[in-house]
């Protein structure tokens, strides 16, 4: 404690115990409270789509880009070129008011030419877009849900 017994005159050192004790109650308050502090980040995580019935077809206006591993590039099933894609879908976003459309690519692709497509996209006026693989047991986009 403060005393030492068997000399004379009091002990000088300081005495940090209530200092610890104040350490380890500060820190199990801030460790009660971290889980609480809540972030305003926004996260959109996709749903499984619903199962499609046979008949249904996509939408005309649906706009899928397919990306395969040999870099070939295809707007609606129709081959094209980076350079063609851009001033076409320029033209078809200033034309409509939906400005959605769809990425489909291998998931082994590099994120580099995916990344590239996202570019262009995004030049030439597209609001949403969503990511899909081309693995997916369900072959054609559902625009009717909303999650894009």
């Amino acid at each position: 404690m403060g005393m030492t017994v068997g000399n004379k005159g009091f002990k000088h050192d300081i005495n940090i115990t209530p200092y610890i004790d104040i350490l380890l109650v500060l820190l199990i308050i801030f460790m009660v409270a971290a889980p609480l502090k809540k972030y305003d980040h926004p996260v959109r995580v996709p749903q499984p789509a619903p199962p499609q019935k046979q008949d249904q077809k996509a939408k005309p206006d649906l706009i899928v880009v397919e990306l395969d591993l040999d870099h070939t590039i295809r707007l609606n099933s129709q081959p094209t070129t980076l350079e063609k894609l851009e001033s076409t879908l320029t033209e078809v976003f200033r034309r409509r008011a939906s400005k959605n459309m769809f990425i489909r690519g291998d998931a082994s692709l590099p994120y580099g030419d995916v990344f590239a497509v996202l570019d262009v996209a995004k030049r030439s006026g597209a609001a949403d877009i969503a990511l899909l693989d081309k693995n997916e047991k369900n072959p054609q986009p559902n625009a009717a849900r909303g999650d894009h």
